[in-house]
C-alpha cells in the first residue's frame, strides 16, 4: 500500500478549507431544516472526541445509516479518525444487519436514533454530543490504503457480500470525477437521494461539500420520488444524480416539471432509455445531462457518456452508451481466455486503476473470482470483472449490452436473483424457488418469485423474506408452481416461467 497522502490532497484539504471559508453557509438542507458548515463543523469535532474516548484501535464502525446531518458528520469524523464505516439502514432487517456485524467483528456502532441493544455491540449516541473544541485536522500519517467504507451487496450464497473502499480508491475517483467536466461552486444546491448503503450517495454528498455547496437529502418516510419533484422545482436544484428508475416515476408528470435552473444532471444506477431521457430533457432544458456508469467495486463510477446537444447520441438497444473510460481508469474488453478484444468484438468488460476495490471482505475465494491480473500498456494490471458484456465502437465508446450471469438491477442496487432464491429455498424446506425480472408498466424491472410445490403458503413465504432481505429484494408478488416447466437442456425454463406473469 501507497501512503501518497492523495486523499489529503483530493478529499480532506478541500473539504477542510470548505468547513473554514464557509461558516454560515447552508451545508445541509434535511427534512427542510437547514444547517450551515459551522455546525458540520462542530458536530464532527464532537463525534471525534467520542470517537477517540472509546480508544478504540479497530478500523471499522457500524453507522446507522439516519437521514440527518450527525450521520452525515460521523461518516466525516471517522474518516478524519483514519476509520471506515459500515452502513447499516434502518429500514431493513435485523437480520441482515446481524449478518455485516458478523462478518466485519463490528464492536462499536454510531447511531443518531436508537440504541440497538440487541445486537450485543456498544452504541455511541451521535445527538446531543457536548461541543468542546474544534478538532478538524487530519493526520497526514494515516496510509491512503486504509479504507473508507465497506458496502454490503447482495451475495448468490445468501450471504451479503462486502465491498472494500478505500482512500486511494476514493483520491482516484475523485479527481477522475472532477476531469470529466463537472463544475460544481458554492452557489450550488445539489441533490442526495440515495441511500447512505449505496455507493453513489458517497458522489451526491461528498462532491458538494468539497466545493462548499448545499446537499438536499430525501427523508426516509417520504415517497422519494415526489419529494425529488418537489425540491427540483421549490428548492432550485442546480446538479443533482438521478437513476432512471426515479425518472419513470416521475414521467407521468413530466409535463407539470420545468427546471430551468438545474445545470448539470448525472443518470446513473441502471442502463438508461434514450426516449425516457428525451422526454426528461424537455423538463431540464439547461441541464448538461451525463450517464455514468460503475460497479461498486469500481468507485462509483468508471465510465462516463456527456450527451452533446445536437449531435448523435450514442445508443445500443435503445439505452445509452456508457461512454469512455474516466481518467483514473483503463477498461479492456475480453472473451473468455481474456483476450483482449478489437474493435466492435463483443465481451466482457474489464476495469483496472485506482479505482478498483482491493478486495472483499474476508472473501478470498470471491475475490479470485472477480480480481485478475494481465499485462497490459506494458505492465501487469490488476482487473476487475465486471460481469457486463459490452464492446468498443469506432470512436473508443463502451456500447452496453447487459449482464453476462445472474444479477439485475432493482431501483439502482444491484441484485443477485441467486440469494432471494436461497432464502425462499430455505422457507420450502429445499423445495425449489427461482426469481425472474420483468419490467412493469412504466418501464421498472420488479421480480417475481416461482415457488414450486403443491401448498405454499405464499403470504408466510413473503413475511419470512421480509425479515431477511433489504425492501428492494422483495419480489413484487410470488406465485406457485405445483412443477417448473424445464427446456430442451433439462433446465427451468425462464421464458414459459416469464409468460406465466402475464397470465395472471
Amino acid at each position: 500500500m501507497k501512503n501518497s497522502n492523495q486523499f489529503q490532497t483530493h478529499v480532506i484539504s478541500p473539504l477542510l478549507t470548505t468547513i473554514s471559508q464557509f461558516h454560515e453557509r447552508k451545508a445541509f438542507c434535511i427534512n427542510e431544516v437547514f444547517y450551515t458548515y459551522k455546525q458540520l463543523g462542530e458536530l464532527i469535532s464532537n463525534i471525534r472526541f467520542a470517537i477517540r474516548e472509546l480508544n478504540e484501535d479497530y478500523i471499522y464502525f457500524g453507522l446507522i445509516a439516519n437521514d440527518d446531518l450527525e450521520t452525515y458528520a460521523s461518516i466525516l469524523a471517522l474518516w478524519l479518525e483514519g476509520k471506515a464505516y459500515v452502513p447499516l439502514h434502518p429500514n431493513q432487517p435485523l437480520d441482515r444487519w446481524k449478518e455485516i456485524i458478523k462478518q466485519t467483528g463490528i464492536k462499536t456502532i454510531l447511531s443518531s436514533g436508537d440504541n440497538y441493544e440487541s445486537l450485543n455491540c456498544k452504541i455511541v449516541k451521535t445527538y446531543n454530543l457536548a461541543y468542546k473544541a474544534d478538532l478538524l485536522e487530519y493526520d497526514f500519517s494515516i496510509d491512503d490504503g486504509t479504507d473508507c467504507y465497506v458496502l454490503f451487496t447482495s451475495g448468490s450464497t445468501g450471504t451479503p457480500k462486502g465491498v472494500r473502499i478505500n482512500r486511494t480508491n476514493i483520491s482516484a475517483f475523485m479527481d477522475s470525477f472532477w476531469n470529466c467536466g463537472i463544475n460544481i461552486t458554492e452557489e450550488d444546491k445539489c441533490l442526495q437521494c440515495f441511500d447512505l448503503t449505496f455507493d453513489v450517495s458517497v458522489q451526491s454528498f461528498l462532491a458538494p461539500l468539497i466545493k462548499g455547496a448545499c446537499v438536499y437529502t430525501i427523508p426516509h418516510d417520504q415517497i422519494k420520488y415526489s419529494y425529488v419533484a418537489g425540491l427540483l422545482e421549490d428548492e432550485h436544484i442546480t446538479f443533482g444524480a438521478i437513476a432512471p428508475s426515479m425518472l419513470r416515476y416521475l414521467k407521468p408528470y413530466f409535463d407539470e416539471i420545468h427546471c430551468p435552473g438545474l445545470k448539470c444532471c448525472i443518470l446513473t444506477g441502471e442502463a438508461s432509455p434514450l426516449d425516457l431521457v428525451k422526454q426528461w430533457e424537455k423538463c431540464v432544458p439547461n441541464a448538461e445531462i451525463f450517464d455514468f456508469y460503475g460497479p461498486t467495486e469500481t468507485t462509483i463510477y468508471c465510465t462516463y457518456y456527456k450527451l452533446n446537444k445536437g449531435r448523435e447520441i450514442k445508443t445500443l438497444n435503445g439505452m445509452l452508451s456508457i461512454g469512455v473510460p474516466m481518467k483514473n481508469v483503463e477498461a479492456i474488453v475480453v472473451d473468455e481466455e481474456y483476450n483482449i478484444l478489437s474493435t466492435g468484438e463483443k465481451g466482457e468488460l474489464c476495469i483496472s486503476g485506482d479505482q478498483v476495490s482491493a478486495g472483499y471482505w474476508n472473501n478470498p475465494e470471491k475475490n479470485a473470482a472477480s480480481f485478475f491480473e494481465k499485462e497490459y500498456n506494458g505492465k501487469i494490471q490488476r482487473f476487475y470483472h465486471t460481469g457486463d458484456l459490452c464492446y468498443f465502437d469506432n470512436d473508443k465508446h463502451l456500447m452496453l449490452y447487459g449482464r453476462l450471469d445472474s444479477q439485475t438491477k432493482i431501483q439502482g442496487y444491484r441484485v443477485e436473483l441467486g440469494e432471494i432464491e436461497f432464502h425462499a429455498r430455505e422457507f420450502l424446506k429445499g423445495a425449489n424457488a427461482i426469481v425472474v425480472t420483468f419490467d412493469n408498466s412504466i418501464g421498472n424491472t420488479e421480480l417475481v418469485l416461482f415457488a414450486e410445490g403443491e401448498t405454499v403458503n405464499t403470504i408466510s413465504l413473503m413475511d419470512y423474506l421480509k425479515t431477511k432481505l433489504p425492501f428492494y429484494m422483495i419480489p413484487s408478488k410470488i406465485i406457485q408452481e405445483q412443477q417448473f416447466p424445464l427446456n430442451s437442456n433439462s433446465k427451468v425454463d425462464k421464458i414459459k416461467l416469464k409468460k406465466r406473469i402475464s397470465e395472471i
